[in-house]
């Protein structure tokens, strides 16, 4: 039975693009937690205002989703200007030296396992119906129709660390005084197991370690800041 290799590599490469969004809204919303953790932490060790640890959460909610926005809406501009000029090249060598296009097509088809004949044949009749989709598909790796968004990018990075930083500013502010800290510290803890898992899970790997990295990582940060907010808080700086 002849399989459908362009349709099944297309369905493979959207499916990989929703797993590294999903990946990347997981690792966004895995910073929320640690940054805006690590903030409140450090100022709970320094002080017990609930209008001290609101305004310092709600600071390092808005800094870092805004920077984390900022940030990601730069780098995948960079990658869409990247993805429009190298299709802009293959549309003008199509245009100047389609002979040529035509057997590099062939030749990387042929990489691929077909017999030559066989990739010929592909190669012709893929650019029949679309070279520049062919090649943008076969030679650059790119979907015309689908090329990276950056204010999807964007939004994505700003809701995702939101999200994450809203557990620990909530975990601080919301509880009494007197078990703030450990309410924040186990919920933290918590979600960071969570992210933990489902950050291995979405990249095939041990989930056991994943999840000690993660909840190690934020324990540490946690700790630190709050070691030096009391210091800073007994010296009364």
């Amino acid at each position: 039975m002849t399989e459908a290799p362009v349709h099944d590599e297309a369905h493979a490469a959207g499916l990989g693009s929703r797993l590294n969004w999903l990946r990347a809204a997981v690792l966004g919303a895995n910073d929320g937690v640690v940054s805006t953790a690590g903030l409140v932490v450090g100022v709970a060790g320094a002080t017990g205002s609930r209008d001290a640890l609101l305004t310092a959460g709600l600071a390092g909610l808005l800094a870092g989703s805004m920077s984390m926005a900022a940030g990601e809406y730069v780098s995948v501009s960079t990658q869409r200007d990247s993805e429009k000029a190298a299709l802009a090249k293959e549309r003008r060598e199509l245009r100047e030296q389609p002979e040529a296009e035509l057997a590099e097509l062939a030749d990387l088809l042929a990489r691929r396992g077909l017999t030559p004949a066989v990739a010929r044949e592909a190669a012709v009749q893929l650019t029949e119906r679309d070279a520049l989709r062919a090649h943008a598909r076969v030679e650059l790796g790119i979907d015309p129709d689908d090329l990276t968004n950056p204010w999807h990018a964007a939004a994505a990075s700003f809701l995702a660390f939101t999200a994450g930083a809203l557990l620990p500013l909530l975990a601080i502010v919301l509880p009494p005084s007197a078990h703030r800290l450990w309410v924040t510290v186990v919920s933290v803890l918590a979600a960071l197991t969570l992210t933990g898992w489902w950050s291995a899970r979405l990249g095939a790997a041990p989930a056991a370690r994943a999840v000690a990295r993660n909840v190690g990582g934020g324990a540490l940060a946690m700790a630190v800041t709050y070691a030096a907010g009391s210091l800073l808080g007994a010296a009364g700086v």
